[in-house]
């Protein structure tokens, strides 16, 4: 598609498209850049398939899907219950409280429940690991880059 705007070619205040005003970038710098780029893409599949990563990635998936799985079968069972079972759910537990909205309260406490235990997990079993993982890589960008970062 061909635009007829004389705006659409014209570069963008502050986008590295060219290293002075107006002056196109020389095409050496242009393939250095394009060969650190490279290198730098090759770095971080390198790590994308390293063992470490893969340790981090499995233990990130070992708490979550189950996790998720567990609050949406109780999220559905609450909705479900609620519609299909409004006897129980209407029963008194104490006073004006009735099983509904106990269950409704134990919804929000769930939430917050998977949100400290995410947090706990991610800190005991991935953090350390992640930010190992990222000093490395940010190390071997570094060396890819001739030591510029």
């Amino acid at each position: 598609m061909r635009y007829d705007d004389p705006w659409y070619d014209a570069l963008a205040s502050g986008w590295a498209e060219s290293t002075a005003a107006g002056v196109p970038e020389p095409r050496a710098e242009q393939a250095r850049r394009a060969r650190e780029e490279q290198a730098a893409a090759d770095v971080y599949l390198e790590v994308q398939r390293s063992a470490a990563f893969q340790e981090v990635r499995r233990r990130y998936r070992r708490f979550v899907v189950p996790g998720v799985v567990v609050f949406l079968v109780w999220y559905v069972g609450y909705v479900v219950t609620a519609t299909t079972a409004p006897g129980l759910m209407a029963r008194p537990v104490a006073g004006a409280v009735n099983v509904a909205m106990l269950a409704g309260l134990g919804q929000f406490l769930t939430t917050f429940l998977l949100a400290w235990a995410y947090a706990r997990h991610a800190r005991l079993r991935r953090d350390r690991a992640a930010l190992d993982l990222r000093w490395d890589t940010q190390e071997l960008t570094r060396s890819v880059r001739g030591g510029a970062s």
